[in-house]
């Protein structure tokens, strides 16, 4: 005689495992957007537009993607969190041994999201 409770009980398995990769996925977005909330909150905005203009990010960025530079802000691009924006302004303070401190890097993150990105 055929084990019928055997089929359904893979079905559950497969339902409750397909339930716990989509948590494990959606958790970290959820944790992620709720640390964006605050990752600029205190940051100094008149100080990260200095910084960029003092390192003349506008010139690296227009060597590395022509014209105006401009084209390196893609919103919808690799960089879609603040988290992952203050990571790629980190990224260039240590590809071009910029010596910032962590709150310069937050406040250069800040503008680029005020002018460009606007996460929320």
């Amino acid at each position: 005689m055929p084990n019928t409770a055997a089929p359904a009980q893979r079905r559950l398995a497969r339902v409750a495992g397909a339930a716990v990769v989509v948590l494990c996925l959606a958790l970290p977005a959820a944790v992620q957007a709720q640390a964006a909330a605050t990752l600029f909150k205190d940051a100094d905005l008149a100080l990260g537009q200095k910084l960029i203009t003092e390192h003349a990010c506008s010139a690296c960025h227009s060597r590395k993607v022509g014209g105006d530079g401009s084209a390196i802000y893609r919103p919808q691009g690799r960089i879609n969190a603040p988290g992952f924006l203050r990571g790629m302004v980190e990224q260039c303070n240590m590809e071009l041994n910029l010596s910032l401190f962590p709150e310069e890097v937050t406040a250069i993150a800040a503008v680029l999201n005020r002018d460009h990105y606007r996460f929320k």
